[in-house]
């Protein structure tokens, strides 16, 4: 029996969902599928510069799924620029979280919306820096 899907956290949903060459009529492109959470380890790893082990804790998993999860986005995007494939995001075993830090210091995650703000979103709960 296989291992339920871990679900992965996920703090960014994109306003584009789809990609393709121009000048490339739709019907006679190919679509590579790409995922919310390959798209959230792009973010993390290529975007933002976070180490795999820090982006892992972020998405809530563990720093090899993070690695395969990274590998499998850079695949599909360079077949797609390679080859003139349209990129289409969607799908995933994925939970989006809204409005949710991470401390570097002492790696505490929390939750804050700007409704029921008691504390500092810049300041962590937890160890206060």
């Amino acid at each position: 029996m296989p291992r339920p899907t871990k679900y992965r956290c996920v703090s960014y949903k994109p306003d584009v969902s789809f990609f393709k060459p121009a000048g490339v009529p739709m019907g006679v492109l190919e679509v590579v599928i790409m995922s919310f959470d390959e798209i959230e380890a792009i973010r993390l790893a290529d975007y933002e510069g976070l180490y795999q082990e820090e982006a892992a804790k972020r998405m809530n998993i563990s720093r090899q799924t993070f690695g395969n999860i990274v590998s499998s986005a850079r695949k599909k995007i360079a077949d797609a620029i390679i080859n003139g494939k349209a990129i289409k995001i969607e799908g995933g075993a994925v939970n989006f979280v809204e409005n949710s830090f991470f401390c570097k210091r002492c790696g505490h995650k929390w939750n804050n919306s700007d409704s029921e703000s008691t504390y500092d979103k810049n300041k962590c709960p937890n160890c206060n820096k």
